[in-house]
């Protein structure tokens, strides 16, 4: 049913088109001509415009001939900044698509766009019934899930979402994900000649180092991690820091947790400010909010009677990473995150299995028929 090589090809062509966050105008472009060649009615939101980037998202609705609920599909558009000038490679021997080595390969989430496009055309050509579909391809979820946060809901109807934007072999099905809150923290100390009178310095670094040294991070408990992800400052080896910069994150799937952790962390960096009498700046922002969706609602039951017709033993997990199903979960509209082949993610050795790029065509295609 999937045809492979179309699929493939597809793959390809899209992965080399350049999209990193912010520049995702000429994906979109190709995107909204496929679409439109499929029949579906499209729109572009203003997500773009708000979020500072070249295009908004694409919604797209193909009608339905039957009656029933409306499904979503989701992937996004955008990669991460190591994903410019993208040579694909296709290793027919261990039958994966990979990079050259030189950037990553873009199936996060290229993977999912290609899969969601190729169940369409199945569904057209094969003339399957179904139900109202919407297909929603957001910008900047790499950096903060800005598109899913300034989609235009007013055009999303769907019952359920299935957002195709995870690792691993298809069939894993993500239920749980966390909050995460920002923590932005700027600490001013006082600069000074380090040779010849560093006693008259405060050193920003040192109230980095002590606040670090009492603070609870990386797994905090089964919930909850927290880290320091970015440390910026200094001017010379011969003056005393006198300005620090930090960028850290905390993350949980209990908000209380999550609240607890994000106060024991900035207490903690005043505590250093005051020990040594440097100044502090800390700004906090909750970026998104935890879902939890129970195993036995109708949106699992319904993934699982998908999976048991295509052979495979479904995992019903919790992850410790955002997507975004955390936004849409947020804004009223039920949305689970499938995992659809990608490896390695992020990374220049990442890859796609061939055949888990047809199976979660398949599975697209299988959810249409469910629903």
């Amino acid at each position: 049913m999937v045809n492979k090589q179309r699929l493939i090809d597809e793959f390809v062509e899209l992965v080399q088109i350049y999209s990193v966050s912010l520049k995702e105008g000429a994906v979109a472009k190709v995107l909204v001509e496929k679409l439109n060649q499929l029949g579906l009615e499209v729109y572009i939101d203003n997500a773009g415009a708000k979020a500072g980037g070249e295009t908004g998202n694409i919604i797209a609705t193909l009608k339905g001939n039957k009656p029933g609920k409306t499904v979503l599909f989701g992937s996004h558009m955008d990669t991460v900044r190591t994903g410019e000038k993208i040579k694909p490679v296709i290793d027919e021997a261990n039958g994966i698509i990979k990079s050259d080595g030189t950037t990553v390969l873009g199936s996060d989430d290229k993977g999912g766009i290609a899969s969601i496009l190729e169940a369409i055309r199945i569904i057209e050509e094969n003339n399957i019934d179904h139900s109202d579909i919407q297909i929603v391809f957001s910008v900047c979820e790499e950096i903060g899930l800005l598109g899913s946060k300034y989609l235009d809901y007013s055009k999303v109807k769907a019952d359920y979402a299935f957002m195709l934007d995870d690792g691993g072999a298809p069939g894993k099905v993500i239920v749980k994900a966390p909050a995460q809150d920002s923590i932005k923290v700027k600490i001013k100390g006082i600069p000074s000649h380090a040779g010849v009178c560093p006693e008259k310095g405060i050193s920003a670094i040192m109230v980095a180092a002590r606040a670090i040294e009492n603070m609870k991070l990386l797994r905090i408990d089964e919930n909850t991690t927290a880290n320091i992800g970015v440390v910026n400052g200094g001017i010379g080896t011969n003056i005393v820091m006198p300005e620090l910069e930090i960028l850290a994150e905390a993350r949980s799937l209990d908000s209380s947790k999550l609240d607890a952790q994000t106060q024991h962390m900035v207490a903690t960096f005043e505590q250093a400010a005051a020990d040594f009498g440097a100044e502090i700046e800390i700004e906090t922002q909750r970026m998104y909010e935890a879902f939890s969706i129970d195993e036995n609602d109708e949106i699992v039951n319904t993934l699982k009677k998908v999976f048991s017709k295509m052979n495979i033993d479904p995992t019903v997990v919790a992850s410790g990473g955002g997507s975004d199903a955390n936004i849409l979960n947020a804004n009223g509209v039920k949305a689970v995150t499938l995992s659809v082949g990608m490896e390695n993610a992020h990374t220049l050795e990442e890859y796609i299995k061939i055949e888990d790029l047809i199976t979660s065509a398949r599975m697209v295609v299988e959810i249409i028929k469910h629903i």
